[in-house]
């Protein structure tokens, strides 16, 4: 694929545009999210290195999400007809490939069971049990969030992830610090 670059917060695959060709990203992190007309988004997904993005482009069918840069971002960008050769003649590549598409099959599966069967505080206790790592014998969220951006992972307002996470602290379940989230407990597998 052809190398390209692109600074931190731009848009550079948009819902609704044609799949013209696939994106392998060699450094740096991206937010996959679908969005309405009112500025309401959901993130569907975040990326980083050696991950694919844009892989529905093999039906030729419309962009189903935007992709924007958390960071700056280096990819390869491979086109619809060299992706569909690769796949005929590597045959790991069409299994990697179905894999990856079948594990984000899954993980689309859990979200959408998760905003039809669970409330906004489950869902905000599920995000930050996922998002935790062990750091010096405690669980923190490593990655600074604000409450816009976990109301969007989480398909809910930002004032109910406000109330939620007050609500969390209150009970000693979190402890909120400089955005820095702490969990009392070390989460659930």
């Amino acid at each position: 694929g052809r190398v390209q670059k692109f600074p931190a917060q731009t848009i550079f695959i948009h819902e609704g545009d044609a799949s013209d060709g696939a994106y392998v990203l060699l450094s740096g992190r991206v937010k996959v999210f679908a969005s309405e007309r009112n500025g309401n988004e959901i993130v569907l997904n975040t990326c980083g290195p050696g991950e694919f993005i844009g892989d529905l482009a093999l039906d030729g069918g419309r962009r189903s999400a935007s992709v924007i840069t958390l960071e700056k971002v280096v990819c390869a960008v491979v086109t619809q007809a060299v992706l569909r050769e690769a796949i005929i003649n590597e045959p790991d590549l069409a299994l990697r490939l179905i894999n990856t598409l079948i594990r984000r099959f899954r993980h689309a599966t859990a979200s959408i069971k998760g905003l039809a069967l669970h409330d906004v505080y489950e869902r905000v206790a599920h995000l930050l049990n996922g998002l935790a790592q062990e750091q010096g014998g405690q669980w923190q969220v490593s990655e600074r969030l604000s409450q816009q951006e976990i109301a969007h992972r989480v398909g809910a307002s930002r004032d109910m992830v406000s109330r939620v996470l007050k609500e969390m602290a209150s009970m000693g379940a979190i402890k909120i610090e400089r955005k820095v989230i702490t969990l009392a407990h070390r989460p659930r597998a």
